[in-house]
């Protein structure tokens, strides 16, 4: 990581988000950065690329994944969850212990790979009572709520809206709207989500369109940040485009790509 900025050198951040499990790559995403932000989402519960990888297939076996990402991507939701309800039925009521201790395991190893500093905010798969217990000195974690880089104000909203997937940290509409409206003004919006933009929201891949952000949208316009910044959807049509006066970028699928995205100024 690189030191404080000084005088009128140039500040950079780099930017990741859907890190899922990458521990190696996140380790070195910091570098030649005055600071780093994660988007959320930690977690790995299963691997749409690589189907033997997350909890869900060290619990359940690599077939009934195939299967249930089969019945996901057809958005045979109804179908997905009886398949699950009947491997989690052989789990008994210690499902929700099981969960904890697996994602305990990887939350011990993602937050060790954080450098300092790093601001980070939750995602739709993520477990945000755990974080306290995780998140060392030099990390940050805001949610609904503002901090200053380098002269500059960053706003961070985490988690994600209802959707059939029932993904842990998700929250209501109205509830998610009050966190953008506590944000305010800022530089830069940092979320989990995208905008409420068909060609930000569309995974190109999963062939769906995921939740985004009618708030975010709205605010957006309104506040007109300098840029709005987001993961969330792994695979989208369009990566990055204007909203009037704001740059809206998907900043990647860091469990893929190992590479973050640098913002500089």
């Amino acid at each position: 990581m690189a030191p404080t900025p000084a005088g009128n050198r140039k500040t950079r951040v780099h930017v990741v988000s859907d890190v899922h499990g990458n521990a190696r790559d996140l380790a070195r995403a910091g570098e030649g950065a005055d600071a780093l932000i994660c988007l959320g989402d930690l977690v790995l519960f299963l691997d749409y690329a690589d189907h033997s990888r997350g909890i869900f297939p060290d619990l359940f076996g690599t077939e009934s994944a195939d299967l249930i990402v089969e019945l996901r991507t057809a958005r045979r939701f109804e179908e997905a969850r009886e398949l699950g309800a009947r491997l989690w039925g052989g789990i008994g009521a210690d499902r929700a212990s099981v969960i904890e201790t697996a994602v305990r395991k990887q939350y011990a190893e993602m937050f060790a790979a954080f450098p300092t500093p790093t601001y980070a905010t939750y995602g739709n798969v993520d477990m945000p009572p755990l974080w306290p217990e995780y998140a060392g000195p030099g990390t940050t974690v805001l949610d609904g709520e503002r901090v200053e880089i380098g002269g500059w104000t960053f706003g961070f909203v985490g988690g994600g809206l209802r959707t059939p997937m029932r993904t842990p940290y998700e929250i209501s509409d109205e509830e998610y709207a009050a966190k953008i409206e506590a944000v305010g003004e800022v530089d830069v919006l940092c979320t989990h989500i995208p905008p409420e933009v068909p060609e930000l929201v569309y995974d190109t891949v999963a062939r769906r369109f995921e939740r985004g952000s009618r708030a975010l949208l709205d605010a957006i316009r309104r506040t007109r940040p300098r840029y709005s910044l987001f993961g969330h959807v792994h695979q989208p049509l369009v990566r990055r485009m204007r909203i009037g006066a704001t740059e809206c970028v998907n900043v990647g699928h860091f469990a893929g790509t190992g590479k973050p995205w640098a913002l500089e100024w």
